[in-house]
């Protein structure tokens, strides 16, 4: 295992098994964000994220989710995602364990084909699960969001007395929809199944106070710390493969170099991804 540690930032390399039994205390941590692999057969450099039977993908997986219950504080959130297939048995997993206060859905839309012979998926399923449903972070003035029946038709809500236009603002629904993360776009990095900023950001904000530790055992492209730098949290970062490290130490900006290699984004261009994608059945420019 190696660790880069910065001020209030924490990148750990190695399995998350592993680091979440020894390197973390208990009861330390105020906010939880899993994404997982899926077991769903996403390639990440030549790892296939597919177990020899759903039994031992589950098994894996109920032993970090206990793992991270631990680690939270006694009024600490967690947010966790998984493929649509699998949320029904980490729904019931949880529940025995934590309250499960809402079941989100982050949808996304998509002009490329999805599927042929049934329907394609468009959403990924995320449980927001808290240990004590009494005493729990919930700053819903930080992410209100439009309300679209004051706000624009400014309807009289006549229940009132005195009647009044209903409010312009809100708490957001359990239907969010945030664009997913495109190569085209600035936040972009190279990994099949990048969360966009925004998510992290409603998340980090209704979910977590300044100062406060937000975990994510499997860091990717370690947005939940970048986005939790720049609200003034603090992170722990786990990550196994050694790319992905890389990108975590240039995003947070812990390092410059990683074994003498320098740290720089990697510029993806058309002719990249036309090579890249030559031989895929269907080809399109827009959807890569």
């Amino acid at each position: 295992m190696e660790k880069f540690d910065y001020q209030n930032h924490k990148i750990l390399k190695g399995d998350a098994l592993e680091i979440l039994s020894t390197e973390i205390l208990n009861n330390s941590v105020d906010l939880i964000f899993v994404d997982p692999p899926y077991n769903i057969g996403k390639n990440f450099n030549g790892h296939k994220d597919k177990w020899a039977t759903d039994e031992d993908y589950l098994n894996w997986c109920y032993k970090w989710i206990d793992l991270c219950i631990n680690k939270l504080k006694p009024n600490g959130s967690m947010y966790i995602m998984t493929s649509t297939q699998f949320m029904p048995f980490f729904d019931i997993f949880i529940r025995k364990r934590m309250s499960i206060l809402s079941r989100l859905v982050w949808y996304y839309d998509s002009s490329g084909v999805q599927a042929k012979k049934y329907y394609g998926s468009m959403y990924e399923p995320i449980l927001f699960c808290v240990k004590n449903p009494d005493n729990y972070t919930f700053n819903a003035d930080d992410i209100l969001v439009e309300a679209k029946t004051g706000a624009k038709r400014k309807l009289i809500d006549y229940r009132k007395n005195p009647p009044q236009v209903y409010n312009s603002k809100k708490v957001p629904g359990n239907v969010w929809e945030f664009p997913r993360v495109r190569y085209r776009m600035d936040e972009y990095e190279n990994h099949p199944t990048q969360k966009p900023i925004a998510l992290l950001e409603r998340i980090i904000k209704a979910s977590s106070n300044v100062g406060d530790i937000i975990l994510d055992p499997f860091s990717g492209t370690f947005t939940t710390s970048y986005v939790a730098k720049q609200f003034g949290r603090k992170s722990i970062g786990i990550e196994l493969q050694e790319d992905y490290v890389k990108i975590g130490l240039r995003r947070l900006q812990l390092a410059k170099e990683y074994k003498g290699e320098k740290l720089e984004k990697e510029i993806r261009t058309f002719e990249t991804n036309k090579i890249q994608f030559q031989n895929a059945t269907l080809f399109n420019i827009f959807e890569i």
